[in-house]
């Protein structure tokens, strides 16, 4: 790691970079809905997904399941930037508008509040369109004394 404040240790965007490599590397989950990783930063976190033909419901729109898990992980990068181990501890989904087949989404996570062992997280799910598609605000728990990745 690189970018080191003057005392020596990882700054806070070298730290949520490890973690998101770290972390990609072993999220079967998201890597096999083809999520990516775009951009991450201390409590933020922004992933992709293309929806598939496997995504869609009896609808032909893609399931909420999938842009839940789109935005579930958006939240897990944000919440976990500052490789402290957190899980989540709460969800709520409002699904705004529906995605289609060969819909980009573009989950985008956002720390709204973090003390102690609890924080709050806005995700928003748009498509690329920059429409609405859902939102999401997650809370989360941090597990005192573990780390996510080893710097």
């Amino acid at each position: 790691m690189n970018d080191t404040h003057a005392n020596g240790r990882p700054d806070a965007q070298a730290i949520a970079e490890a973690v998101r490599h770290g972390m990609y590397a072993k999220d079967h989950a998201s890597r096999g809905l083809g999520m990516r990783v775009d951009a991450v930063g201390p409590g933020y976190a922004r992933l992709t997904m293309t929806v598939r033909r496997d995504m869609l419901n009896g609808f032909a729109i893609c399931h909420g399941g999938f842009i839940t898990a789109l935005a579930d992980s958006a939240f897990a990068y944000a919440c976990n930037s500052y490789n402290a181990l957190t899980v989540a501890s709460g969800i709520v989904v409002d699904f705004i508008a529906s995605a289609h087949e060969g819909d980009r989404l573009v989950a985008e996570a956002r720390e709204v509040a973090r003390s102690g062992a609890t924080g709050v997280y806005d995700v928003a799910v748009t498509n690329q369109h920059g429409r609405t598609v859902a939102v999401m605000r997650g809370r989360s728990h941090t597990l005192k004394g573990k780390h996510v990745v080893d710097l």
